[in-house]
């Protein structure tokens, strides 16, 4: 059974910045797409980045300039690298890898951006 195990997750100050992991524990053939959403309380889980086998990138225009989604194929690993962080940032942020019958979720991992 493969999983998606989420890292890098934690409590920053306000204008901060964490660098979320999201590894695969094998290769996976056939992905086309890796995502990452975020769930924050009260609310539902929205999307907030992708980028594609090709690497094209796009964002959450709340995130956009702030976030940057990218991979690392060698290591069967997707990464969100988050600055400028905000309070209203915080929430439990999944990926979610995609292809033809594929779709694999993380387990989610905890940011909080406090002061």
């Amino acid at each position: 059974q493969v999983q998606l195990v989420e890292s890098g997750g934690g409590l920053v100050q306000p204008g901060g910045s964490l660098r979320l992991s999201c590894a695969a524990s094998e290769t996976i053939y056939g992905i086309k797409t890796m995502e990452w959403y975020r769930q924050a309380p009260g609310k539902e889980r929205e999307w907030i980045a992708i980028i594609t086998s090709l690497g094209n990138t796009n964002y959450l225009n709340d995130v956009k300039g702030r976030f940057t989604i990218s991979r690392d194929n060698a290591k069967n690993t997707v990464y969100l690298e988050m600055n400028r962080l905000t309070p209203e940032d915080t929430a439990v942020y999944y990926c979610r890898w995609q292809g033809d019958s594929i779709n694999y979720w993380g387990q989610g991992t905890q940011v909080t951006v406090s002061s």
